[in-house]
């Protein structure tokens, strides 16, 4: 946690850039009747039923001190979407000299993932192009792109969407918007402060570190 702490707080750096990656699924959902109207003063009406056509995935990225973002929409989330998905960061930032990956632990989320869908040459110069900083095992909070996702999830996500064409249209659309207007994220939440509101933890582990417990 304190090295995924003390990297947010690092200033910006061109040649190496903070980037914040997770996937999540998306349910593709269709309506069997045709929904109400919209009218005047009334709120959104659906009907009940509804058909589910499968899943689909959306990886995304965003730089935070940039408001930079990536994202793609594929049939699922595979070893091979993510080197795909590392391939077009990596792409995205041809001059930087290290790109600072911020990902769960996943067990795709990993250069070895590489090797399995590109040569090995190809696969060892993608995974140099890296740094991987894992956020603790059940503490994806830590990651700012669950941030982006909730955002996305409001002003989209969280209707109806019958195909994965249609979600990535739309998706596709939030980003780019979202992208141009460089929509930045602040994180407050420091290496001091986690001292201080896990101090219990920190004390535990060993009872010195109860001195990090602000008065």
């Amino acid at each position: 946690m304190e090295k995924i702490l003390w990297l947010y707080a690092l200033p910006y750096d061109q040649d190496y850039p903070l980037i914040c990656f997770d996937e999540r699924p998306c349910f593709l959902i269709e309506d069997r009747m045709e929904p109400i109207a919209m009218q005047p003063g009334q709120l959104h009406k659906e009907h009940y039923a509804y058909k589910k056509n499968g899943s689909c995935a959306l990886l995304a990225a965003i730089e935070p001190l940039t408001g930079q973002r990536l994202a793609q929409v594929h049939p699922r989330r595979t070893k091979k979407e993510f080197t795909l998905f590392c391939q077009a960061l990596a792409a995205a930032y041809p001059e930087a000299i290290k790109i600072r990956l911020v990902l769960d632990n996943l067990n795709t989320h990993h250069p070895a993932s590489f090797y399995d869908w590109l040569l090995a040459d190809e696969a060892l110069a993608l995974a140099q192009r890296f740094e991987f900083y894992y956020t603790p095992k059940g503490a994806s909070w830590l990651n700012m792109i669950e941030i982006e996702f909730s955002a996305l999830a409001r002003l989209c996500l969280n209707q109806r969407i019958p195909t994965s064409a249609q979600l990535e249209r739309q998706v596709m659309a939030l980003i780019n918007e979202r992208t141009d207007k460089k929509i930045k994220i602040n994180w407050l939440f420091s290496v001091d402060d986690c001292r201080d509101k896990l101090n219990a933890k920190y004390a535990t582990v060993n009872c010195a570190n109860s001195i990090f417990k602000k008065v």
